[in-house]
């Protein structure tokens, strides 16, 4: 008897998980689309990195915006900053190379890094002043570049710093400070001027954003959201429907899926 019980418990409990799971994510519609990659601005207009090597924009109702033809000039792309949707940032990270565009997709200019001796950058990100922020993992230094490459601001070299051997993946510029996202050790927080404030030790996280002082999570079961103002988290599993999704994106109420050959926009509740 006290078996049957707790096997009933037990059921009763996963019925529970997985219904609050289907309660925070509702299907809204489904992008019918073969996608390498893709991000969501600020205002949740999405941009898609098809098959056919096009970058195409839609608004958040799905409309079609721009598109930009040119993916694959520089070689593969490594990562889509869009941040700024008045200035996307493409970064290409085998030929050392960064593209700029502007909101309707048109080049507004071409950065190559190893003209300026940076040969070796592993991830780039929006400033907030326009400029742009590089680690360059071969000095261990990160800095801020215009568009011109000109230096205008660079950290001491990180081996002074930390013990152990960073790499960030994910540069984000935003609520003010500079946040470095390496998988290995978690996020470390900068200033403006290139000065180290902090470190969270978020390990297990795949992807990570910033929201409204939140740093945002990406784990293999779910979404973890990390509040740095009170050092609490709070972990969202995904429903057990997600399992053929790829990548994961939240923008302000929504999650974005990419699957096989479809990208599915969930509204999001948390």
């Amino acid at each position: 008897m006290k078996r049957l019980l707790s096997i009933t418990i037990v059921f009763l409990a996963a019925l529970a998980a997985r219904a609050q799971g289907d309660t925070v994510f509702r299907l809204q519609r489904t992008v019918k689309v073969a996608a390498s990659d893709f991000a969501v601005d600020p205002f949740d207009n999405l941009y898609i990195v098809t098959g056919a090597d096009q970058l195409k924009k839609f608004g958040p109702a799905g409309d079609s915006l721009a598109v930009y033809n040119d993916v694959k000039r520089y070689g593969k792309l490594y990562s889509l900053d869009v941040s700024n949707p008045l200035k996307l940032v493409l970064f290409y990270r085998d030929f050392a190379s960064i593209v700029v565009l502007d909101r309707l997709l048109t080049p507004q200019g071409v950065l190559d890094l190893r003209r300026h001796g940076m040969g070796q950058v592993t991830a780039v990100g929006s400033a907030y002043d326009n400029n742009i922020w590089v680690f360059d993992a071969l000095e261990s230094k990160l800095r801020k570049l215009d568009i011109t490459g000109n230096r205008l601001l660079e950290t001491v070299d990180f081996r002074q710093l930390f013990d152990m051997p960073v790499q960030p993946q994910k540069i984000i510029d935003q609520d003010g400070w500079v946040y470095l996202f390496d998988p290995a050790f978690g996020v470390y927080v900068f200033d403006h001027y290139g000065t180290f404030r902090r470190k969270y030790p978020l390990a297990g996280w795949m992807a990570m954003q910033v929201q409204n002082g939140r740093l945002v999570g990406i784990t293999p079961g779910g979404l973890q959201f990390f509040e740095t103002s009170s050092q609490r988290q709070r972990q969202y599993q995904f429903p057990s429907s997600f399992g053929s999704f790829s990548r994961y994106v939240v923008g302000n109420t929504r999650l974005f899926a990419l699957g096989k050959d479809s990208l599915s926009v969930y509204s999001f509740r948390y």
